[in-house]
């Protein structure tokens, strides 16, 4: 439920509201506004009943939150949130690049990607540490000792770093040296997963899963808040469809949907979204058009040479030709390459 105060409502009135709510078991929310303080109420709805807060004379108004996701939903926080990834804010009136290879592979190949992205407004290089792979016979990634060139290649560039979580014994580890985890497609409704990077800090880029609707992944969201980590940002990466032509379909509607429903900013992964090289630049520029806060997208020195993904990944001279022919759509949707 929203409850909303009237104008003259002091914070002292808020937290003796905000107290009545918690005794009764549920989790009170706190939303000071410029001209109105809300308070949230998540639980039993016929608990809440039980405190008539209607008839309360300082409430104006009590809502009931009709989304089945609460906390990352429009309705509770009208307000687009900002998720920080090192000195970087991810959504707001920025345009959020992130890119790297798919895995780490060495201390040198991952510092020679560097190297060419500090060129260019790129927010954070991304690297797969632990690689969760259909063949058990494919490159399954370095361990600790990729995150520990990630550390190195981040305290080197000043680049943040992002790299997938894919057990939930390894959060805490993962914490330790990245700046972000990402939780990939086949671990977005791997709920132990989900609630073991909320109970951290550190911020969480929540990929959809390839067969999963926008209400689960919005779901899946609510896990990792409602364990107590806010800073969650959303990426679309293509579902499974009955095409054969690309890897995936880049489900661009669920990037304008996801905006109207969600508080949380929203990247597109047009490299997992296609999975073929030639289709990565197009679709980036379609992400910013729409209305997507940033893209993450797969970067080699060599693809030819990459041990996972090669096929999608964007050489130097591609990245390049990608950062120029995406500005002026940035700039077009009314953002700037940050």
């Amino acid at each position: 439920m929203i409850i909303i105060l009237k104008p003259h409502a002091s914070k002292e009135d808020a937290q003796q509201l905000l107290s009545q709510i918690e005794a009764k078991g549920l989790k009170p929310l706190y939303m000071p506004g410029v001209e109105r303080t809300v308070l949230g109420a998540l639980g039993d709805e016929r608990v809440l009943q039980s405190l008539h807060l209607e008839s309360h004379p300082l409430v104006d108004e009590v809502k009931p939150i009709l989304s089945s996701y609460k906390l990352v939903s429009r309705e509770l926080y009208p307000i687009d949130t900002r998720v920080k990834i090192g000195r970087h804010a991810v959504g707001g009136e920025g345009f959020t690049v992130i890119a790297g290879p798919c895995a780490v592979e060495s201390q040198a190949q991952l510092d020679g990607i560097a190297d060419y992205l500090t060129h260019h407004p790129v927010a954070a290089i991304r690297g797969g540490a632990y690689k969760p792979r259909t063949s058990p016979y494919s490159f399954q990634g370095l361990g600790e000792e990729g995150l520990k060139i990630l550390k190195a290649t981040s305290e080197r560039s000043g680049l943040p770093t992002v790299s997938e979580v894919v057990d939930a014994a390894d959060a805490e580890l993962m914490a330790q040296y990245v700046d972000c985890l990402q939780i990939g497609a086949r671990n977005m409704q791997n709920f132990r997963l989900l609630e073991a990077v909320g109970k951290l800090d550190t911020p969480v880029l929540l990929k959809r899963g390839m067969s999963a609707t926008i209400e689960e992944l919005l779901l899946a969201a609510e896990y990792i808040v409602n364990a107590g980590n806010p800073n969650v940002i959303l990426c679309e990466r293509g579902i499974r469809t009955y095409e054969t032509a690309t890897r995936n379909t880049l489900d661009l509607n669920a990037v304008a949907y996801l905006k109207r429903k969600t508080h949380l900013p929203v990247l597109v992964d047009p490299s997992h979204g296609t999975g073929v090289r030639e289709l990565v630049i197009p679709l980036a520029r379609a992400a910013a058009a729409v209305g997507a806060d940033g893209i993450i997208v797969e970067t080699h020195t060599n693809p030819a040479q990459a041990l996972s993904d090669g096929h999608q990944n964007l050489d130097p001279q591609q990245f390049d030709d990608l950062m120029s022919s995406l500005k002026p759509f940035v700039e077009a949707a009314g953002r700037s390459l940050k």
